[in-house]
């Protein structure tokens, strides 16, 4: 989720020499590789109960940390962002996966929420609410399915995972460089656990300079990885991360970054090299590399009679899912695809104004953020007048976008506080919505994730179109009267890019992260909801209480006892 550079190229980072400290990690890692291939299940349970303790030990030091780099005051309502994607999605990761591995050594294989069922030839198999973490009460009626590709049957959900995941599969020794995210603590690490629970890939993990403030705490935390050799964690610039990728003993790469960045790694820095290995099909990169590159991210608003309740919950929706993290985020929305003949369209940009209104401006701590709020917030977008010295940027939303006199605010992601709107023409709400489908496909740069709001009558009455537009969707990741960037938190849903993307049209990446039901190349996760739900969710920038309910939250996490609900349930009422 690192920003997307507005250049045509990104330079191609020059390796330093491989440091002695960096050539024993990876010795190391190798050593620890081949041991992981022969670890059982009861020792894998193991590590993942050691590492909850160790989580147990740093959260609140990691959440601190978090606020201080992001200059957050304490009892902010922002506070509760760093747990809700730090602490809580991992601490889920490693509960789900270890209840996965128990339920594959008394059943044979991981037991789903519910049965799969098939719609439209594909195979959904839902994945939460969860069975063992109190979903139902924590998350109320939220839930979410994968869509699988069209050749899979019930008895073919899991592939080799199974296998892969118990060690028994008898591959080779593989050690994985993952080249971490600036923005969200729990990707970088998230992405190690993935890699070594489920790909059996013993992990370098090369934290991202901007939150690397945070890799002390992980080497705290997940020392049982550490000490058990599948865990490195170092520091430094490109030149660093440029000889780690070259090493003799890194056998591939995993990316969480820009599209930029990863042809720069793969095809080389300038745009004619780039484009000369492209024409030849000789990338610079001679290992294989999986990735997730960002979204310019649509938000479809099929048009219908709303109650203006409904009207407001979602434009909340859509406002949490923009000021999240300072909209430093690769899921936060950037387009807002709206009909012109909706006759509630005003009143609903109305309720998005007034909420953003509500929500203070935040100091933006990514690199490079003022120049792009430039870029994207348009003639009349300046920042306050005292962003020189405080660094705080404005929200920005831009309606009615013309996408021909402004093409990149759909084909580059901003990384920034800005997000626009446009309308579209449609004679009905089905006939919107396939034009809608259709622009988010052709036009938004980017393949891992976009939302809708659906009329509650169009949902009922016309379920088999929502269903088969949602099909056609070219996402990763889809949410239904929900912002998506919650699918990443829950762990259960697979995450990443729609399938299809290759080395030299990258889109938002290749492969998937998560999935800790172990599924077979899933294509697609679909998050939804009610138009509204209540409690308010924690994520929502107008929740009063938001940093309690994290807080408790986390532990009832760490303890996982139902004494431990009561004040996660009494602090979410409050919101």
């Amino acid at each position: 989720m690192s920003s997307t550079s507005t250049d045509s190229a990104v330079p191609s980072p020059v390796a330093t020499e491989l440091s002695t400290e960096h050539a024993a990690a990876i010795a190391d890692l190798r050593r620890g590789a081949e041991k992981l291939g022969k670890l059982g299940i009861g020792e894998r349970q193991q590590l993942l109960l050691d590492c909850v303790a160790g989580v147990a030990q740093v959260w609140e030091e990691w959440v601190s940390a978090a606020w201080q780099a992001k200059r957050i005051s304490p009892g902010d309502a922002a506070c509760a962002e760093d747990i809700t994607t730090g602490p809580v999605p991992t601490l889920r990761y490693l509960w789900l996966m270890h209840q996965t591995l128990d339920d594959i050594k008394r059943h044979g294989k991981p037991r789903l929420p519910a049965q799969p069922y098939e719609q439209n030839g594909h195979l959904r198999v839902p994945v939460f609410p969860t069975r063992n973490l109190y979903d139902r009460l924590m998350f109320g009626p939220i839930k979410a399915y994968v869509r699988m590709p069209k050749d899979t049957n019930a008895d073919d959900l899991f592939g080799d995972g199974l296998k892969r995941a118990t060690g028994g599969m008898n591959e080779p020794p593989s050690v994985a460089l993952i080249l971490g995210a600036g923005n969200i603590s729990s990707i970088p690490i998230t992405d190690a656990l993935t890699k070594i629970f489920q790909d059996n890939q013993a992990v370098l993990l090369k934290m991202n300079p901007v939150n690397e403030y945070v890799g002390p705490l992980f080497e705290r935390a997940f020392r049982p990885l550490v000490d058990a050799g599948l865990l490195r964690i170092v520091y430094g610039g490109s030149g660093v991360g440029a000889a780690l990728i070259a090493a003799e003993g890194v056998d591939r790469v995993h990316i969480t970054g820009s599209d930029r960045t990863h042809d720069a790694i793969v095809w080389g820095g300038s745009e004619q090299e780039q484009s000369q290995r492209k024409a030849a099909k000789t990338p610079k990169l001679d290992k294989p590399i999986t990735s997730e590159l960002g979204n310019v991210s649509p938000w479809i608003v099929v048009p219908g009679q709303y109650t203006e309740r409904q009207l407001r919950f979602q434009a909340e929706n859509v406002v949490a899912s923009v000021t999240s993290n300072a909209s430093f985020n690769c899921i936060a929305t950037k387009m807002l695809i709206t009909s012109k003949t909706w006759p509630q369209r005003e009143l609903f940009l109305k309720l998005i104004d007034e909420t953003l209104a509500r929500s203070a401006k935040r100091f933006a701590y990514y690199p490079g953020a003022k120049d792009r709020y430039a870029k994207f917030a348009g003639d009349d977008g300046v920042p306050n007048d005292d962003s020189d010295d405080s660094g705080i940027l404005a929200w920005r939303f831009r309606r009615g976008v013309s996408i021909n006199e402004e093409p990149h605010l759909c084909k580059e992601e901003s990384f920034v506080c800005v997000f626009g709107e446009t309308s579209l023409d449609g004679e009905s709400p089905t006939e919107f919505l396939n034009h809608a489908v259709d622009f988010a496909n052709d036009q938004m740069w980017g393949t891992l994730a976009a939302a809708l709001t659906v009329p509650r009558d169009f949902e009922r009455t016309r379920n088999a179109e929502l269903n088969k537009a949602v099909d056609r969707l070219k996402y990763g990741v889809v949410g239904i009267n929900q912002w998506p960037g919650v699918a990443f938190a829950l762990m259960s849903t697979p995450w990443g890019a729609f399938p299809g993307a290759t080395l030299d049209d990258i889109q938002s990446g290749i492969g998937s992260v998560h999935n800790t039901f172990l599924l077979n190349q899933p294509e697609q996760s679909v998050i939804s909801s009610p138009l509204t739900i209540f409690p308010k969710p924690m994520w929502f920038s107008t929740h009063r209480c938001a940093e309690s309910v994290a807080r408790s939250l986390v532990n009832l996490y760490l303890h996982r006892t139902p004494w431990r609900i009561p004040p996660v349930l009494f602090h979410a009422m409050r919101g």
